[in-house]
């Protein structure tokens, strides 16, 4: 190995470290000394440049409606389902206010990579078992920590994940062909590791009511990372509406064709004058009101100014000829 030197010899080194204390030598001088320096943690995402809310709130709302459908036919009951503002959360903060045992989930969401969650309390599951037997949809309060749940009660469990999944296809059909997959079932939603507890995720909750007292929630939970990779086509979708070019080409013929049926007043003004009113209430038969008559008349459409137009006659009618179009007033 080659032996290393100092360029500097001790005594310089001293005579260096001398300076910088007692001042004679400037210290920081070099180049961008004032620039300010911002911690980044390139493990942590960011969620200000992402996913877009709105989108996932069209989306939700599709769903709504095809949820509430698929339950009222495989429950024979109209059940209220209602949904909250999307949020995006760290995985950990989500997990905080979940008291187990609840039905939570696995999903996978073909083509959205990774593992999404469906969370359904217990008091959505005992009154949807309870208006499928023929009750009133009673529910329950709680459970005792670590109560698994029946065979009876996983198979309600199942036929709501069953609706649940041709809803989420459905809804997000316009925007993307989703693909669903039940990949396994935890009581505890700490089991259900979709993403570390730092990792974003975006959760769309639905407040459900099947009986007179019975209500609780719905939660999907998606990984942030899993919604990230298709933030443009989202954002897309949210700017030009959820319909192909078939169906816009249909809308606007039929929008067209109900606005022809449409009334509108059509006046024909030949001049104004100003007057008192005590003139106009000296006016009497035969008087002659003078005015200065314009090159053209005026046609308003619900007194709003669209054309000139020549006056004249069409049998015994009075016509007036369009000249030309007036700009509107801005």
């Amino acid at each position: 190995m080659a032996e290393t030197t100092n360029l500097l010899s001790p005594e310089e080194l001293d005579a260096l470290a001398a300076g910088l204390e007692d001042g004679s030598i400037e210290s920081d001088t070099g180049l961008n000394t004032g620039a300010r320096a911002v911690k980044h943690d390139l493990t942590n995402e960011d969620s200000s440049l992402g996913v877009n809310v709105g989108a996932v709130d069209m989306i939700n709302e599709r769903f709504v409606r095809q949820f509430r459908l698929g339950l009222l036919e495989v429950l024979r009951t109209t059940p209220k389902v209602n949904m909250a503002n999307v949020e995006i959360m760290k995985f950990g903060d989500y997990l905080k206010d979940l008291t187990p045992p609840l039905a939570v989930n696995t999903i996978r969401l073909n083509p959205l990579r990774g593992y999404s969650m469906v969370v359904i309390e217990p008091s959505v599951i005992f009154a949807s078992l309870d208006n499928f037997f023929g009750g009133f949809g009673r529910g329950i309060d709680s459970l005792p920590p670590g109560r698994l749940f029946t065979p009876t009660e996983s198979s309600i469990i199942k036929i709501m994940m069953d609706v649940l999944f041709g809803s989420l296809q459905e809804a997000w059909a316009p925007i993307l062909g989703l693909k669903c997959e039940h990949v396994g079932s935890e009581i505890n939603p700490q089991f259900a590791q979709i993403a570390d507890e730092n990792d974003l995720v975006v959760v769309s909750r639905f407040a459900s009511e099947l009986g007179d007292q019975a209500s609780g929630n719905i939660d999907i939970v998606y990984p942030y990372s899993s919604l990230k990779p298709i933030r443009d086509l989202l954002r897309g979708r949210v700017q030009t509406g959820d319909g192909n070019d078939a169906s816009d080409k249909v809308w606007s013929s039929e929008l067209q064709s109900a606005a022809m049926d449409a009334e509108l007043e059509i006046k024909v003004t030949l001049s104004d004058i100003e007057t008192t009113i005590k003139q106009f209430e000296e006016l009497r038969e035969d008087d002659i009101i003078y005015l200065n008559k314009a090159d053209y008349a005026r046609i308003h459409i619900s007194d709003i100014p669209v054309f000139d137009a020549d006056i004249g006659s069409n049998g015994s009618n009075m016509a007036a000829q369009i000249v030309k179009s007036l700009a509107p007033h801005k």
